[in-house]
């Protein structure tokens, strides 16, 4: 009995595995994930926040192949925090069940998801907490809204700049005008204009190329300390939700595609806008080039003299 109490209040990490079932399973925690908001159902928590504690363990499936130090492979902890943070915006809720049922739930969408812990406390409401913990598994948890999924997809604008756009004085000023429509921002890039090396196989030649854009990338970023880096898809989702204005790396994305586009300086415009379709962007400004006809999203071309979009 005594050990059974013992594991009623330990970490959800202990009774996940005291719980485990015959197939063993990787784990991830968050732990003592600590915000404040305002909920609850008595009159005295209403107008006020208090401070709610999250500790969750996510049960993923075991990778079939190497890792490879990627992390578009695993689960990453963003995923966790980010279901907390979108439940709690989404409405005012008077129960701690309910918030703690919607990011299990919320959690589950991913892929590699089979079991989640989602322990909640009350830290403000007496001299000890007050929780909640539940145990959800795939296939047992209520499916998310049709709705719900549609308004989690991330809507970016895509921008693609030209070496003179880079260079030009114009640049923060831009920069400041796409700040100003509220999305998401993408910057992409093409390579500088000096002759990268040429390796007789293709494949050598592509990464090259590739490469090439991405040294580019970081001249941008050097010009404007709001444009940061990026090359994985993990990140790029979350500084869409964090507000981070990026500048796209291509190797990674491109080379992981089964059928990725061609990284040549010529077509460094296709190959945004190639990566703008896969965010179903319909339209990307393009500042100092006119870019290809065939492009699959609709392509605004602005002069780099023109200072307003």
């Amino acid at each position: 009995m005594a050990s059974e109490i013992r594991l009623a209040f330990s970490h959800p990490s202990e009774r996940s595995e005291a719980t485990a079932t015959s197939a063993p399973l990787d784990r991830i925690s968050v732990r003592d994930h600590t915000v404040e908001v305002e909920i609850g159902a008595f009159q005295a928590e209403r107008g006020v926040t208090q401070r709610i504690c999250f500790n969750i363990v996510v049960e993923v499936r075991p990778l079939t192949g190497p890792i490879d130090d990627d992390v578009d492979r695993i689960l990453s902890y963003d995923k966790v925090t980010e279901a907390i943070t979108y439940e709690l915006a989404a409405e005012r809720l008077n129960l701690l069940e309910t918030l703690a049922e919607r990011v299990a739930d919320r959690i589950l969408i991913e892929p590699q998801a089979m079991r989640v812990f989602v322990r909640i406390e009350k830290l403000d409401r007496g001299p000890g907490a007050l929780g909640v913990e539940i145990v959800r598994s795939r296939g047992t948890s209520r499916p998310v809204a049709a709705e719900d999924m549609e308004e989690d997809v991330m809507h970016p604008e895509l921008v693609y700049l030209s070496n003179a756009a880079i260079a030009s004085d114009h640049l923060s000023g831009w920069i400041d005008q796409l700040e100003a429509m509220g999305r998401p921002l993408i910057f992409c890039v093409g390579p500088a204009d000096i002759d990268a090396p040429q390796a007789s196989h293709p494949l050598a030649q592509r990464r090259i190329d590739l490469l090439a854009i991405e040294q580019n990338a970081w001249v941008l970023a050097a010009r404007d300390a709001r444009c940061k880096v990026v090359d994985t898809r993990t990140e790029l989702d979350w500084a869409m939700r964090n507000g981070q204005a990026c500048v796209w790396a291509p190797s990674k994305i491109v080379l992981d595609a089964v059928d990725g586009p061609s990284a040549k300086g010529a077509d460094a415009v296709a190959l945004a806008s190639w990566f703008a379709a896969t965010f179903d962007v319909r339209e990307m400004f393009v500042i100092g080039d006119d870019g290809p006809t065939d492009a699959p999203v609709a392509l605004r071309a602005i002069p780099v003299d023109q200072a307003t979009l």
